[in-house]
């Protein structure tokens, strides 16, 4: 399971990044015989990807024979320790992934290179070979910090056969969180182990439900949290009532390493709220499946996940890692790749690139990928992301647990929040 449930860099390691990056610190990147070494940290290619990566490394080696990329496959897990103990300690990758929110946190403190900077070695990046949307969002205060990488998104897999089974009709893109309860409430079969539906109760999956109930994280100005108000609480409600009832208990659930996915793949799973990531390691389960775009309460919001790479502010070889991160980001091989393999989407300008992925196999639907991203869901980000999220994840989890009522749990973050942003 790799659910986007974790953010890169807290506030407090912000001030380790800014205090690592004014005392000069050099990356260990080496230039040996003419050939300059380019250390390269990554998430998103372990574990299922790694030999996808490699192809892309050896093609970019082949054209650039001068530099070698060395690269550091982290499990998503243990990115976030792993990248900010190097930074801090002066031993940074001289190229690394970054999640939307992480790029914030990063940027802020001084750790990466600015790629708009005239004084740069050599030009970073061709602003045209991105779709505006996607290089927009690897900025920060108007300045482009990172390269997009790669896109995905979350979407409603479901279990054919299980529907099939319980004479329930599939769901479709016009469902709604009504039509979703009723089917999950039909599918769940407890003697059997059987489960109707499973989303966690998360932080992300709140903003997203939150969107899809019409109501808003911050105030207009961004001054305040308002996530408390009535469309707040349906929202928690509406994650918070599949407990227990149409899914596993989710204390113990997200306790158990990929729980979720091996519910699916063992067949025990109706629906399913996760990833196009997942595609791959679903090709051989025993069962027919297929995806839809999520339901929506007043209206349709989809959760879209941006990676882009970013390039250590302390590398010795500015010039060579660009080299590598427009090679990565914007190659034929590279969209071939992630296209064949199933991996998350390269965010390029020529969709034609990314045009083989709607027939490379299941799900039939994988139009739903793209038809996800009209409706994009509103993610919250400030420089304290991580303390948000665990104020958030600490109030749904003990409204989850019936500690405390929903709306007081939602007010009482909601104030936490509002004074971070001061």
């Amino acid at each position: 399971m790799r659910t986007r449930h974790i953010t890169l860099a807290t506030g407090l390691a912000a001030l380790a990044l800014t205090s690592a990056c004014s005392q000069g610190s050099a990356t260990r990147t080496t230039s040996d015989n003419g050939v300059t070494t380019v250390r390269y940290m990554t998430f998103s290619s372990a574990p299922d990807h790694t030999k996808d990566l490699d192809t892309i490394v050896a093609a970019f080696e082949k054209q650039n024979p001068t530099v070698k990329i060395q690269v550091q496959a982290v499990p998503y897990a243990n990115y976030a320790t792993t990248l900010q103990t190097s930074i801090a300690g002066g031993t940074a990758p001289d190229t690394f992934e970054l999640d939307q929110q992480s790029l914030v946190t990063y940027a802020s403190s001084g750790a990466l290179l600015d790629l708009t900077d005239p004084a740069a070695e050599e030009p970073a990046y061709k602003a045209s070979a991105y779709a505006p949307a996607n290089l927009e969002a690897a900025q920060y205060k108007g300045k482009q910090y990172a390269l997009p990488e790669s896109f995905s998104t979350v979407v409603l897999i479901y279990n054919k056969d299980l529907f099939a089974k319980a004479g329930v009709p599939v769901p479709t893109a016009d469902w709604t969180w009504k039509d979703e309860q009723a089917a999950a409430l039909k599918l769940t079969d407890r003697a059997k182990g059987v489960w109707g539906d499973y989303q966690p109760i998360s932080f992300n999956e709140f903003t997203k439900a939150l969107d899809q109930a019409g109501g808003s994280f911050f105030s207009a100005d961004g001054a305040r949290a308002t996530f408390d108000s009535p469309q707040g609480v349906t929202a928690a409600r509406w994650l918070i009532g599949k407990n227990n009832r149409t899914m596993p208990d989710a204390a113990k659930s997200a306790s158990t390493p990929d729980f979720d996915t091996n519910l699916f793949k063992a067949g025990k799973l109706a629906m399913w709220h996760n990833g196009n990531w997942q595609f791959s390691a679903l090709k051989d389960v025993p069962f027919g499946w297929d995806v839809a775009v999520e339901p929506g309460d007043t209206h349709k919001a989809s959760a879209v996940f941006q990676n882009s790479v970013a390039v250590s502010k302390a590398t010795a070889h500015s010039g060579a890692a660009f080299k590598w991160l427009n090679y990565l980001t914007t190659s034929d091989i590279t969209a071939k790749t992630r296209v064949d393999s199933s991996w998350e989407l390269p965010p390029l300008s020529d969709t034609g690139k990314v045009a083989g992925y709607l027939t490379a196999g299941k799900p039939a639907n994988r139009q739903a990928v793209f038809d996800s991203l009209k409706n994009q869901a509103a993610s919250p980000v400030i420089a304290k992301q991580q303390q948000m999220q665990d104020i958030i994840n600490n109030a749904l989890t003990n409204a989850a647990a019936g500690r405390t009522d929903v709306a007081k749990a939602l007010s009482q973050a909601a104030a936490q929040v509002t004074a971070l942003l001061k």
